[in-house]
């Protein structure tokens, strides 16, 4: 592409001599707070009215979390009158902490203490930016000047604890776009702002680092976040706290790196939603801790029930391939990948293995309530194995191994002539429309079975023949009679399964490599309809 050398390195970054975080791994879920109703709603083209706001928020209590930002008070009456509803109709559980914004300005600052008015716990989020570009370009200051905006914020935020006794007051502090600021000034600030809040709340400072503009790739902001860890004050009493964006489109592994480089503290949106590329995706990252085995402490086991809360209230679509919770993210239409996850979900079923491990799915769809959706998918590119596992979990047959390529080619071609894929339904009835009690030249007309003796009458074309013999020998006469009418056949396979007290015979005829099947509760019938269907397959072919 032209004009790359147009761009540079945003960010202040010196590799580490001594990092620690790449040794580590994630063993226990962070503090997470949503910022769906503040971040992820000031990204729509719509935002969301009051009552949206308020499913939305139920919601996110319903599964697990514990700290909600909910909106930025002064930003519109829509978000002053939803922090009051919450507040005033007893909305926010005793063990919830709802989180708002405000910037460093006391009008500001007073409205949002306002709005706060009778919250049991509450979170106070002040920000202001303090990279170099947003010094230089936006507000013309000097970084003493940003500093002293950022302390300001903070002492007038210790005067408004006072004139409200009657809430548990938690601060956090973000020097936003900390991703592009450099390091040692940033600490310079944090330092400052924590030295303002000391002594004013009982609890622990929460200092939130945003890659306001993801600008690096991970493990950058892994080592600036490491940074600050070592040398902010007071390590031990604070709680650190990260809030990706996607501009690069790894939110979810800078966030990931970022807990494993001692981040306390997880701010995001489900399915990311947010400014530009939007948040890292909270649910994405509950998922992976999910399939190590590590517990999310948030309860995505209906995750059908969040991607439908968020189409609803955002207006937004989750794509089809989002993991975990898109339309086909545990759908296969690769054969060899079909036949490898039957295979696996056959292992897991008989030899009861302790831990779930199915190729090509890292998680059991049923843990997260998706096991009423088709894992195995069937179009043009689709293999024996997938069709069979289809075919199986739809009816029961369990077609023969030597018959499953046939059967993956015929259906393969029925999905090509039609140049879509085809649902379970559609594979069902073209598989049992093709072998099962196949009509044509040949059929039973006339059927009875006396203990020891079978009566028979088979129409060939417009002839009627009779065959009747004791039940030992009727097979032995049916294929002398159809020798006799022009039909010689070589059996060399034939299996039988019961289902629903039904038998089920697959045959193969080895001269005309013919497969059919018959099905009927008599055992002797269901093996010559079985015949029949193989004679009327050669006879169309």
């Amino acid at each position: 592409m032209e004009n790359y050398q147009n761009y540079k390195k945003l960010y202040d970054w010196k590799k580490p001599k001594n990092r620690k975080w790449p040794d580590k791994e994630i063993v226990s879920a962070p503090i997470w707070c949503s910022v769906d109703l503040r971040d992820g709603n000031q990204a729509l083209a719509n935002p969301m009215t009051i009552d949206e706001k308020i499913e939305f928020f139920d919601y996110l209590v319903s599964i697990g979390f514990k700290e909600i930002e909910i909106g930025f008070p002064v930003a519109s009456e829509t978000e002053f009158q939803f922090t009051r509803y919450l507040i005033e109709n007893n909305k926010i559980p005793d063990d919830v902490k709802i989180q708002v914004l405000t910037q460093s300005r006391e009008e500001i600052i007073a409205r949002t203490f306002e709005a706060l008015e009778g919250a049991k716990n509450a979170i106070v989020h002040l920000y202001n930016s303090t990279s170099k570009i947003q010094r230089e370009v936006v507000f013309h200051k000097s970084q003493e000047e940003v500093k002293k905006i950022a302390t300001d914020g903070a002492k007038l935020i210790n005067e408004y604890i006072k004139k409200y006794p009657n809430t548990n007051w938690y601060l956090e502090y973000s020097p936003e776009s900390f991703s592009t600021t450099e390091l040692d000034y940033a600490t310079e600030v944090i330092n400052a702002v924590l030295k303002e809040w000391k002594g004013h709340i009982k609890t622990k400072p929460i200092i939130n680092l945003p890659a306001t503009i993801e600008c690096a790739m991970p493990n950058v902001f892994a080592d600036q976040v490491e940074y600050i860890c070592e040398n902010i004050e007071n390590r031990e009493n604070v709680i650190v706290s990260i809030h990706s964006h996607n501009d690069r489109g790894c939110g979810v592994a800078t966030s990931e790196m970022s807990l494993l480089a001692g981040a306390d503290r997880i701010e995001g949106a489900l399915f990311g939603n947010g400014e530009r590329t939007g948040n890292a995706d909270i649910l994405n990252i509950a998922m992976n801790m999910y399939v190590l085995g590590v517990d999310p402490e948030l309860d995505f086991s209906h995750i059908n029930d969040a991607k439908a809360i968020y189409e609803k209230c955002t207006k937004m679509k989750v794509g089809p391939r989002h993991p975990y919770a898109g339309e086909l993210v545990f759908t296969a239409f690769s054969g060899s990948h079909q036949d490898a996850i039957s295979k696996g979900l056959k292992a897991i079923k008989e030899e009861k293995k302790e831990y779930w491990e199915v190729p090509y799915l890292p998680i059991n769809p049923k843990d997260v309530s998706r096991e009423y959706e088709p894992i195995i998918r069937i179009n043009s590119q689709s293999g024996k194995g997938g069709v069979a596992f289809i075919i199986e979990q739809e009816i029961g047959y369990q077609i023969p191994k030597k018959m499953q390529k046939e059967i993956g080619y015929f259906i393969k071609n029925v999905s090509d002539k039609a140049h879509r894929e085809l649902n379970n339904q559609e594979i069902v009835k073209a598989f049992l429309s093709n072998y099962e009690n196949r009509l044509g030249t040949l059929k039973i007309t006339k059927y009875e079975n006396k203990k020891d003796t079978i009566k028979i009458s088979i129409q060939i074309k417009e002839k009627i023949i009779e065959i009747e013999s004791a039940i030992d020998n009727i097979i032995d006469c049916f294929f002398a009679n159809l020798k006799e009418n022009g039909y010689s056949i070589e059996l060399e396979e034939c299996i039988e399964q019961v289902l629903d007290k039904k038998i089920i015979t697959y045959v193969y005829i080895r001269k005309d490599n013919i497969w059919a099947i018959g099905i009927d509760k008599d055992k002797t019938k269901s093996k010559i309809l079985a015949l029949i269907s193989a004679v009327n397959r050669m006879e169309e072919k």
